[in-house]
């Protein structure tokens, strides 16, 4: 898995999303806001033997300076192309 940064000291979990590439996807979309956020194995997925794969749900962290507009961001409803 990416990690997209390093986890901020004052990390805040924003949303826990079904599996890595959801997971890329919406890092993605933070980045390109200026949000830089820390994805990580959701414990409650990570299995027996703490091995984790693309299927499993992936826990989306971001600063907590950040996470009021990040949450803003990933409530918008998504338009059409």
């Amino acid at each position: 898995m990416r990690r997209v940064s390093s986890r901020p000291v004052d990390a805040a979990r924003l949303t826990v999303v079904a599996n890595q590439p959801e997971a890329e996807l919406l890092a993605s979309m933070l980045h390109n806001e200026g949000i830089e956020c820390f994805l990580r194995p959701s414990e409650a997925s990570a299995g027996v033997w703490g091995l984790g794969s693309s299927g499993a749900a992936i826990e989306v962290w971001v600063s907590e300076a950040d996470l009021e507009r990040a949450r803003e961001l990933i409530d918008q409803p998504v338009e059409p192309a």
